[in-house]
């Protein structure tokens, strides 16, 4: 496990020697393991650890048994403890989605607190079987096959090609006690219903190592897409104003690349640029219909007047 872990440090330069890590502990088996393996290589690498925990509050005396072992954990390895009580009304947003934003932005002012480099996320091989998956039934394009990365940002993910079994065997050698959110065994939410109902029938029916096969399909995708992000980054730079004629020019993965990136130039914040925005302007500068055209959807107004392409908020 500690072998693995270095690798995944080396090849992805997650963080540097002497560097501050903030670790999300949920108590969970991942994050345990994150904790204990970092703890190990803590003089290797000369880092310093804080643990974070969020409770969620939605599970009742469950929600605070997890606080509780993340709190004695961090105790034990001598470490900062930081943790959010959250306790939703009736009126937020407890939605997977609500709660993923909810604790990421309660880590990264952790992170900026403490003066970290970095946020460990102990996210494995089939938490990233199973986004790619989720992804592919809901629709979704090449950056979205590659899912989870080890590094975006500064969150770093060191045990991502590690599969859950692995981690359930280091934990059993090294006597450490983890905690299961009794929602995961649930098939309420739709990662719920992958990992409990759908992988387990692919197992059984079609190909026992179904998630494997989707971690390795992420990673190469994600080298794909990677090559197509910077080759349509350089071409926008060189074309800070955009024209129909020199869009249509490009190889048609590259012109929904270069419109995704403008777009997210101008709306940062509308998550995963959605695939129908980028067919509408696409409609746009391939007609030959009009040569002025305007697309106005919730966020965005895109214009065409003959060789020019404007995109703004709306």
């Amino acid at each position: 496990m500690l072998k693995r872990v270095q690798e995944n440090i080396f090849r992805h330069q997650l963080f540097l020697r002497g560097a501050k890590i903030i670790i999300a502990v949920s108590g969970g088996p991942d994050s345990v393991c994150l904790l204990s393996v970092f703890d190990s290589l803590r003089e290797k690498y000369d880092i310093s650890i804080v643990v974070a925990h969020v409770n969620y509050g939605l599970r009742g005396k469950d929600s605070d048994r997890d606080e509780r072992l993340v709190r004695e954990l961090a105790q034990n390895f001598s470490y900062p403890f930081e943790v959010l009580k959250y306790r939703p009304k009736k009126d937020e947003n407890n939605s997977e989605e609500g709660l993923r934003v909810l604790r990421y932005d309660f880590f990264e002012k952790l992170r900026k607190k403490h003066k970290a480099a970095a946020i460990a996320i102990g996210h494995n091989l089939n938490d990233q079987a199973e986004t790619v998956m989720m992804r592919i039934m809901r629709g979704t394009g090449l950056r979205g096959l590659g899912a989870i990365k080890f590094k975006n940002g500064k969150v770093i993910r060191p045990l991502l090609n590690i599969d859950r079994q692995a981690i359930l065997r280091y934990l059993k050698k090294e006597k450490l006690q983890w905690r299961i959110d009794k929602t995961n065994l649930e098939s309420d939410f739709t990662r719920n219903k992958i990992r409990n109902q759908i992988f387990p029938y692919l197992e059984k029916k079609i190909n026992p190592n179904i998630q494997e096969s989707l971690f390795r399909l992420s990673q190469s995708v994600a080298d794909d897409y990677d090559f197509i992000h910077l080759f349509a980054s350089a071409w926008i730079k060189q074309n800070k104003k955009l024209s129909v004629s020199k869009i249509i020019g490009l190889h048609p993965s590259l012109q929904r690349e270069v419109l995704r990136q403008k777009t997210e130039e101008i709306v940062p914040y509308l998550k995963g640029v959605e695939i129908s925005y980028i067919d509408e302007i696409l409609k746009i500068v391939r007609s030959d219909k009009s040569k002025n055209q305007t697309f106005v959807s919730k966020n965005l107004r895109i214009s065409r007047f003959g060789d020019k392409l404007t995109i703004s908020k709306k």
